[in-house]
């Protein structure tokens, strides 16, 4: 199944079966607001504190996720999921709640792909028949411990971006009908020592842009074979700067091609300032409109490329640099 230097070939194609999404109030006004499952109206969502509201985020998805596939917990042998806040605590405590064996996984924004290209591998080799994998994230949660709390007021630079209150799951099967997922590449964690924190964007273009060229030579592909190429959440900066980094080593594609998570989750007129980020950006995204998409046949292969920022807020404080990656997985609508 390994080909070439970091990526996985899934013979198999494994199946994602059923999906569900969840969001905040202020996605409920943006581009996609009619294509997530559940919308709360307010962000503590009848919860006492906004990281318990995080957590109601991952348990109502996981649990619209099984029921739509006319599951039960107990039918699904593994759950990778993960998120920003410290020691996973909302993704840990949501877990507990429904008792699936659990993989915890910490790849910052990059934490959807990660875990789907793990749910693939472990049913593509007949290890576990369901495994339901995502990831989600919360602003007022995630703001407030790695910049600050909203309620503080702070003025922030354009190119800050905004951390998206949502998160999208998907159950991943050895059989069923749905999109397959067909390739892999498991990035490198890279540090060209950008240390902004409210420049995330700029800070994970490279590694994006070194994950998709290890995948298209590793599978011997050009980037034309997919319809779009997503990201998670460059926003405005890191997008255009993945475009001429690519074009640096030979690589050129459509604009209308690369397509950002977190540019296509809000309208224009909210003010997300570079765009929308978050571990929740990347998979409310893929599990809503792109698995629509390919299932409508509007798209036939897409190629999700999400990245993360591998800061922590003590290693803020002491002056370090941001250590940077990116997983992509390649998924195809059924029968393509």
């Amino acid at each position: 199944m390994k080909i070439g230097k970091q990526s996985w070939i899934f013979q198999q194609k494994p199946v994602i079966t059923s999906t569900a999404t969840v969001a905040g109030p202020y996605e409920g006004k943006g581009k996609l607001a009619k294509e997530i499952d559940l919308l709360h109206k307010d962000l503590y969502m009848n919860q006492p504190t906004y990281e318990q509201a995080h957590q109601q985020i991952i348990e109502d998805a996981t649990k619209l996720t099984v029921q739509k596939a006319k599951l039960r917990f107990q039918d699904i042998d593994f759950f990778i999921s993960g998120d920003l806040i410290n020691q996973m605590t909302p993704t840990n405590f949501a877990a507990r709640t429904h008792k699936i064996p659990f993989i915890g996984l910490f790849n910052a924004c990059a934490t959807s792909t990660g875990g789907l290209a793990l749910a693939a591998l472990i049913v593509n080799s007949k290890s576990g028949n369901h495994v339901i994998t995502g990831s989600a994230s919360h602003n007022a949660a995630v703001e407030k411990q790695f910049r600050y709390p909203t309620e503080y007021g702070a003025q922030k630079p354009p190119t800050a971006q905004w951390t998206v209150t949502g998160g999208g799951f998907g159950l991943v099967s050895q059989t069923g009908t749905g999109p397959v997922i067909t390739r892999a590449t498991i990035g490198r964690v890279m540090d060209l020592n950008q240390s902004d924190p409210f420049n995330m964007g700029a800070a994970m273009a490279p590694a994006a842009a070194d994950t998709i060229l290890s995948h298209l030579n590793d599978h011997q592909l050009s980037i034309d074979h997919y319809d779009l190429v997503v990201t998670g959440d460059l926003g405005s900066i890191g997008r255009n700067l993945l475009i001429d980094l690519l074009k640096k080593e030979q690589i050129y594609i459509e604009e209308e091609k690369l397509v950002d998570a977190g540019l296509s989750i809000y309208e224009k007129n909210q003010n997300v300032f570079a765009g929308g980020s978050g571990a929740g950006s990347s998979s409310l995204y893929l599990y809503s409109k792109l698995i629509n998409d390919l299932k409508n046949k509007n798209l036939n292969r897409i190629l999700m490329v999400a990245t993360g920022s591998l800061l922590s807020p003590l290693s803020t404080l002491q002056k370090q640099s941001i250590p940077v990656i990116a997983h992509a997985v390649a998924i195809e609508s059924e029968g393509n």
